[in-house]
């Protein structure tokens, strides 16, 4: 009898280990994919991306719009730059990656009037990435290192 009862509990927990992989699936491409610099297939998808998609705004150079640390006329901030004069780099891949998707509500957690449109369904998880690795691959070294740092602490790649 107590054999039976052996077997059951492990085909019980055979079945309960198949719905929970079932359940929760494969990770996601926003999980598993990161904005890896030195990937050069990813780069250079992202620098197609970039250019169609956030140069208008950011600049080609990543260079972002004048004066872009004070409000337009109509309160919105103008396109930041992207490259080591600008603040992207003291955030977190996750951050960014959030942010480009999502919105900037996503990353302050309330709604935010801005002019930076929300890439969820425009763009794939796997182009936002490839575009986050081709602006950090136009930074300095140390600024890599350092928002390398970031990463690290925020518990991302």
């Amino acid at each position: 009898m107590s054999k039976r009862f052996l077997l059951i509990g492990i085909l019980a927990i055979g079945i309960i280990a198949v719905v929970i992989y079932l359940s929760i699936g494969e990770p996601t491409a926003e999980a598993t994919l990161s904005a890896d610099p030195t990937n050069a297939n990813l780069v250079a998808t992202g620098q197609r991306v970039y250019a169609s998609q956030c140069a208008a705004c950011h600049g080609a150079n990543l260079e972002g719009q004048a004066n872009w640390r004070a409000r337009k006329g109509n309160g919105r901030l103008p396109a930041p730059p992207h490259d080591a004069s600008g603040h992207t780099w003291h955030h977190d891949d996750m951050s960014l990656f959030q942010l480009t998707k999502y919105g900037l509500a996503a990353l302050v957690g309330q709604p935010v009037e801005s002019d930076m449109p929300i890439f969820d369904g425009k763009l794939t998880d796997e182009e936002i990435w490839a575009s986050l690795a081709y602006i950090k691959s136009r930074w300095p070294q140390k600024i890599r290192q350092r928002q390398a740092d970031m990463n690290k602490r925020a518990g991302g790649s």
